[in-house]
């Protein structure tokens, strides 16, 4: 409860604080979009340009309104951004990634030593929930829809549950950051926004980059495990055993190309639609506050906002293994001609 308490505190005043110029303004109205937009978007956080050349404001190269991520130097306080070379620049979603990662090996690696050092001692909590969780996506998932040929699959089914239940998790957890920077400028100290550049509280597997680079990697997967377990005649054996013959050049290109090619767009818009969807409706929920501005809405917009929250805490699980599960269907489904 503390935590549900906690979150919509931070949506609270991270709507406020970012609306505070519109409080002055009476003519000016909230909007929701922009808020969304704020929270959801991916933007350019750390400058990373090889080749480039930096271009201040006040230089007649200068496009304050270009297609370039514009930064601040924090020593002149002036804007500025890359113009050519190779724009490599670290976003928001690829810091919160390289966090969600950290964390996997700090936690999974030790666990997986102290497990593989005795497997009968009794283990801690942590080792036990993670012992708990591989065991049932191995019995109970993979290996009953890999046809138990799934142990060469292990490393990548097992490593892209706990990617994406982090990243999912990570999401769900508030800018710290962002708050800690809003109260360093009122109290008159001025951080420059690092604090909410290093933990943005974005969803990585709400951007699309993320989700198809998951999906393509298993696509990879399924001709990799038809030809391995198929050999070189696997696109023969993609067309189901029995098909007339003027049927088969119809359907080579249906069951060889297109429907793998379906499955990972699944994988991919699935993923991507539900771990976006859910922030969409707390942010707009969160905002009938203040686009009818009026505290009596306040109750019902915190209740709802609750309780969708609750909900998004099971979705980061049902994602998990809901992808987990489909790879391993998609990848087990080429291993064998129907």
């Amino acid at each position: 409860m503390n935590r549900i308490i906690y979150v919509i505190l931070f949506f609270l005043i991270s709507s406020i604080s970012m609306n505070a110029n519109e409080a002055h303004h009476a003519s000016e109205k909230f909007n929701a979009a922009e808020t969304i937009s704020h929270h959801l978007s991916d933007t350019a956080i750390f400058p990373l340009n090889f080749g480039g050349e930096k271009v201040f404001e006040g230089d007649p190269k200068f496009e304050a309104n270009g297609h370039h991520a514009i930064f601040e130097d924090h020593a002149t306080n002036r804007k500025y951004h890359f113009i050519g070379g190779l724009d490599m620049h670290i976003t928001k979603r690829v810091t919160m990634m390289w966090i969600v990662c950290f964390f996997l090996l700090i936690t999974l690696i030790p666990a997986a030593r102290s497990i593989s050092k005795n497997p009968l001692r009794v283990e801690s909590r942590l080792g036990n929930m993670i012992e708990s969780i591989i065991s049932y996506l191995r019995n109970e998932v993979i290996e009953p829809n890999m046809h138990n040929h799934g142990h060469g699959f292990y490393g990548f089914l097992f490593t892209v549950f706990f990617f994406v239940l982090f990243c999912n998790l990570f999401g769900l957890i508030p800018s710290v950051g962002e708050i800690v920077s809003e109260v360093s400028m009122l109290v008159g100290f001025n951080d420059h926004g690092m604090a909410a550049n290093i933990w943005s509280g974005i969803t990585v597997t709400g951007d699309i980059s993320v989700t198809v680079s998951l999906a393509g990697m298993t696509l990879i997967l399924i001709y990799a495990a038809g030809f391995l377990y198929q050999g070189p005649l696997f696109p023969i054996y993609s067309v189901p055993n029995g098909v007339p013959a003027p049927l088969y050049l119809l359907m080579f290109p249906l069951e060889f190309i297109v429907s793998p090619l379906a499955k990972c767009f699944a994988l991919t818009i699935r993923l991507l639609a539900n771990m976006t969807a859910g922030h969409v409706m707390i942010l707009a929920i969160i905002g009938f506050i203040f686009e009818f501005q009026s505290l009596a809405i306040s109750p019902i917009s915190v209740l709802a906002a609750s309780a969708i929250y609750l909900l998004e805490i099971f979705v980061a699980f049902l994602q998990a293994f809901i992808f987990t599960l489909l790879a391993s269907l998609f990848i087990g489904s080429s291993m064998h001609r129907h």
